[in-house]
């Protein structure tokens, strides 16, 4: 049986526009990542670290090598996300599995993708266009893949895109991805009656300072908030050599988006994405105790998620 589907919208007609290659997703998925968003908690923030990432013996069922598609990190989570133009069955969600089975190797060879304290929590998530129904209920259920004693959770997420006449593209998404959320693991932030991911913190906490001292220039700021409160990175930089640093590396430690940016008096700055655990405690310590001024960090309320007893 063939599917017809015609999306109207306000009198404007949209006609599919389908991936005819993983190659042709994956490039798309590069240039939007924010599209991989699986919740609006920890894993609302998306990074992209690399693409076609090689793996010794990565298929173990297959006994080959393997090459992961994306590998993303959503805040204390590395993702590696396998992609299919088709439908998401069983087999590829084993092929997932292989790929997790070897994520050691990747920070292994790979070392400048992780450069984070703490060791990284991992997820797995399966992107296509179609799901079987057996493997859709088993991911809206809550699937986790059990490797070494470690339960990795994992997604799945269909992307559907359309096209009107006037070739502007249309993006729909649908994931399957229930996360039972610990106190361990849930890492939000009230600041300014706003609630925040460690990395998105530190952006509005910059923001709300510069917009308070309109006035201060980069070495002031960089006075208030000092580098090793993130570490090598630096809580920010300008945003000519934050975008030097993704041409070269093709890694986004910066953010780098015109809503994300900050105007100083003397420069344009972008503030730091990478956070941990250990480096978001000194900067909410040092900017709750030591910056003179009304507004303060909270660890965010858990009173809208399932948070299972310790």
């Amino acid at each position: 049986m063939e599917l017809f589907r015609q999306i109207t919208a306000n009198n404007i007609e949209l006609k599919e526009y389908p991936f005819l290659k993983e190659l042709a997703m994956e490039a798309y998925l590069m240039e939007n990542e924010d599209i991989l968003k699986l919740d609006d908690n920890n894993f609302a923030d998306v990074n992209i670290l690399d693409a076609e990432i090689a793996l010794e013996k990565g298929r173990k069922t297959s006994n080959k090598n393997g090459r992961i598609d994306i590998l993303a990190q959503y805040g204390d989570y590395l993702a590696i996300i396998e992609l299919k133009v088709n439908e998401l069955d069983n087999k590829a969600l084993k092929q997932l599995e292989d790929y997790l089975n070897e994520r050691e190797q990747i920070i292994t060879k790979y070392p400048d993708l992780w450069t984070e304290e703490i060791t990284p929590n991992w997820i797995g998530v399966l992107v296509g266009s179609s799901i079987t129904p057996d493997l859709q209920k088993k991911l809206q259920e809550g699937y986790t893949y059990k490797h070494n004693n470690v339960d990795i959770p994992i997604a799945g997420m269909l992307i559907r895109r359309f096209r009107n006449n006037h070739n502007e593209i249309y993006v729909i998404t649908d994931t399957f991805f229930n996360f039972k959320y610990t106190k361990r693991n849930f890492s939000r932030y009230e600041f300014k009656g706003e609630t925040y991911n460690k990395s998105r913190l530190v952006n509005a906490v910059l923001k709300a300072y510069v917009a308070e001292n309109p006035d201060i220039n980069y070495a002031e700021l960089e006075k208030v908030f000092p580098k090793y409160l993130q570490g090598s990175l630096g809580v920010f930089t300008t945003k000519d050599a934050a975008q030097k640093i993704y041409d070269r590396t093709g890694h986004k430690r910066f953010y780098l988006k015109p809503e994300e940016l900050i105007s100083l008096a003397d420069v344009i700055i972008s503030t730091c994405n990478q956070w941990g655990r250990e480096n978001i405690d000194k900067f909410i310590k040092h900017t709750n105790n030591k910056l003179d001024w009304k507004y303060k960090i909270v660890l965010a309320r858990f009173s809208n998620i399932d948070i299972k007893n310790e």
